[in-house]
């Protein structure tokens, strides 16, 4: 009730005039859920990937009387913004997100719309996409999300011709991964680039260790406030085993003053200054467009190596599982939201993915990646991701946004050898779950 007192007051303030012309970039912003225009209302991540929503948009309303309309908000203002309308009457009928962390808040707010009841009456709305994909968006048992867009599973890049002059092949195993790094320091190259600058990319090497040493269930105990996870020997083992990493040099010692948004570590790779990097799948894509030559002739990549002895299923994969959109509840229009949500399978849908680079997760997708840009690669991340038997999300995306800022500080302490394991697991033990 505050809230819908307050309205008239936020209505008229600067901020939210400005998300009003946001919101206007592609579609009329009169309506949203609780509005009354008789259309849907689609809100996105404002992005070059837009064009492929527009044509999924513009297909749907050629056959629906229930109209679509497309909504963007830039991307580096998504968030902030989506929390700022999310339980106004400018609430759009249909949202962008990343799954796990990013709805559970609106979940327990009663704001989403439980995707069951679609699923009873197709089911091809869950069973068109991988599983290990799709569960990324059930909630407390339920499902809230639909994929869409593409998989970003996190792998091990390498430059081919620094290892080939240091005698190393792409590791399998952890031991094999540590040998690799005597080898290459031998040859006077950084071991790994990491842009630790940027903070995100040092957590993959936890979110992935984890993994493999505990499997999935630990890190899923943390996440439903069991506290208790974060000081079992399986954590204890993997914070040794990153401590050994950082201290045999295998990320040098500059790697807090190196950032992957500004290319910084990309370019040690490809300039032949180091020989991995860790990092979303979105790293074939950034190569190409910093150094194309490179991209082409030089990058390889292999998933993450075992950890001899740990409980994690090998062919486990951790990352960005993928999009989703979601649904308020409070929709006037489900059925057509319903019969939206079942263009994210369409054959025309997946192609149009793949022209742009996109990795869609329906099952259907096997059949078009040859006509992919880059079909070897995209072959590659779809077998990865359709074998894994769990696809674990990102840490700062499965713990609410609310955590995201102390877990990033935790981990780059812990590197930086600032915190020990007491006071990693002490850090990560105050981080609010929900």
């Amino acid at each position: 009730m505050k809230t819908r007192a307050r309205l008239p007051r936020l209505i008229a303030t600067g901020a939210t005039l400005a998300l009003a012309l946001s919101l206007s970039a592609c579609g009329d912003g009169n309506g949203g859920a609780a509005g009354d225009d008789g259309k849907i209302h689609i809100l996105v991540y404002g992005d070059a990937t837009n064009k492929i929503e527009k044509q999924v948009v513009d297909k749907f309303n050629e056959t629906s009387d229930v109209k679509a309309v497309l909504d963007t908000i830039p991307g580096a203002d998504y968030q902030q913004k989506l929390q700022t309308i999310i339980s106004t009457p400018q609430a759009p009928d249909v949202f962008f997100n990343w799954g796990g962390g990013s709805i559970k808040p609106f979940v327990k707010a009663d704001l989403l719309l439980p995707l069951d009841g679609f699923i009873k009456k197709n089911p091809d709305l869950e069973s068109k996409f991988l599983p290990s994909v799709f569960n990324n968006a059930v909630v407390d048992g339920k499902p809230y999300g639909i994929p869409m867009r593409g998989t970003q599973p996190v792998l091990l890049f390498h430059n081919k011709n620094v290892l080939k002059k240091a005698g190393v092949q792409p590791p399998k195993t952890w031991d094999e991964l540590l040998d690799a790094v005597e080898k290459l320091k031998d040859e006077g190259v950084t071991p790994i680039a990491l842009g630790g600058g940027d903070v995100w990319p040092t957590q993959m090497w936890f979110q992935y260790l984890y993994d493999r040493i505990a499997g999935p269930e630990l890190f899923q105990k943390a996440l439903e406030g069991d506290k208790s996870a974060w000081e079992a020997p399986e954590s204890k083992k993997a914070l040794g085993m990153i401590r050994d990493l950082v201290d045999a040099g295998a990320f040098g010692k500059n790697y807090d003053s190196v950032k992957y948004t500004n290319g910084g570590s990309v370019a040690l790779v490809a300039q032949g200054k180091a020989g991995f990097e860790l990092m979303g799948s979105w790293y074939y894509s950034q190569q190409l467009t910093d150094h194309p030559d490179f991209a082409e002739k030089g990058l390889g990549y292999s998933a993450f190596p075992t950890v001899k002895g740990g409980k994690g299923d090998p062919k486990n994969v951790a990352g960005n599982t993928n999009n989703y959109y979601s649904v308020l509840k409070k929709t006037k229009h489900p059925e057509a939201v319903a019969k939206f949500l079942e263009l994210m399978y369409s054959d025309e849908f997946v192609k149009a993915q793949l022209d742009v680079g996109n990795l869609t997760t329906t099952t259907n997708t096997d059949q078009f990646i040859e006509t992919s840009a880059t079909p070897e690669y995209s072959r590659f991340q779809y077998d990865l991701v359709a074998g894994a038997p769990s696809f674990q999300l990102s840490w700062d995306q499965a713990y609410p946004q609310s955590a995201a800022s102390n877990m990033h500080k935790a981990v780059q302490q812990f590197f930086n050898g600032q915190l020990d394991a007491d006071g990693f697991i002490k850090a990560m033990q105050a981080l609010p779950t929900e």
